[in-house]
């Protein structure tokens, strides 16, 4: 699916902002929903929910998709507090409406001045980009309501090289 519309020419994947901003980072295709409160550790932005299914991976600099997030209102601070820090995503994709999501990285463009994009996407955009999960994607997220992310043909530097799916 491409979208001219976006700044910056075709877009892989079109949706519309929730936050606006911009980001670029490899692609953390989770395959559930993930509270930031309790599911990630603030300070590092490592997944510590022990039964998550990607538990141990960090979201620090990545481009996180997911359908929504779990739990708690107050993920909207933890996800402020680990952008302010550096150690959150650098966008977020979902493909769900997510109010808690978006106020936490509008709160953070607000208090911190970082923009970090938060875009909905189609329901099936996570499952096709989950078969491209860690190449590196960039996201444009405007304030009209357009965005865009257009995906790298190669895996992000010191990512192993993504695994062939059958057809």
């Amino acid at each position: 699916m491409t979208d001219s519309g976006t700044e910056g020419g075709p877009a892989d994947f079109a949706g519309r902002t929730l936050c606006p901003g911009g980001g670029s980072g490899a692609l953390l295709v989770l395959s559930e929903p993930l509270s930031f409160w309790g599911g990630t550790d603030r300070k590092t932005g490592l997944i510590i929910d022990a039964h998550h299914p990607q538990h141990g991976g960090s979201l620090a600099g990545r481009v996180l998709v997911m359908d929504a997030s779990r739990g708690s209102s107050s993920s909207s601070s933890v996800l402020a507090e680990q952008i302010r820090a550096g150690v959150g995503p650098a966008a977020v994709l979902l493909t769900a409406r997510d109010a808690i999501v978006a106020l936490g990285a509008l709160a953070a463009a607000e208090l911190y001045g970082t923009h970090v994009p938060v875009v909905l996407l189609d329901a099936g955009a996570s499952s096709r980009l989950g078969r491209r999960n860690g190449v590196t994607a960039t996201v444009r997220a405007g304030a009209d309501g357009r965005a865009g992310v257009v995906l790298d043909q190669a895996p992000a530097a010191g990512l192993p090289p993504r695994s062939r799916e059958p057809a």
